[in-house]
């Protein structure tokens, strides 16, 4: 999954991302999480999830909750299959 996310500030998404607490509430279903801003601010998620569902359930019961919570707006994202995924380093990334 790929989530341009349309007027979400660094600021936005840290708030967010504490009001979820994925890193210590691992939600059903996450594989990968990676988000970043491009040159014009704009977030840019990249998700692996197991399953459609498992990503439409995070995001109705606590993504969307969370983001009325702390005045955000709900992303917009775009759902792919998968065709081929390759990883390196990634332990340096993990949360702890």
């Amino acid at each position: 999954m790929s989530l341009p996310g349309q007027g979400l500030t660094k600021q936005m998404y840290d708030e967010l991302r504490k009001e979820v607490d994925w890193e210590h509430n691992r939600p059903t279903g996450i594989i990968f999480h990676a988000a970043g801003f491009d040159n014009s601010g704009n977030l840019r998620v990249a998700d692996i999830w197991e399953s459609e569902q498992d990503l439409n359930n995070f995001f109705n019961n606590v993504l969307k909750p969370a983001a009325e919570k702390v005045n955000a707006p709900m992303p917009k994202g775009e759902i792919f299959p998968i065709h081929s995924v390759s990883t390196w380093g990634v332990d340096t990334y993990r949360v702890k």
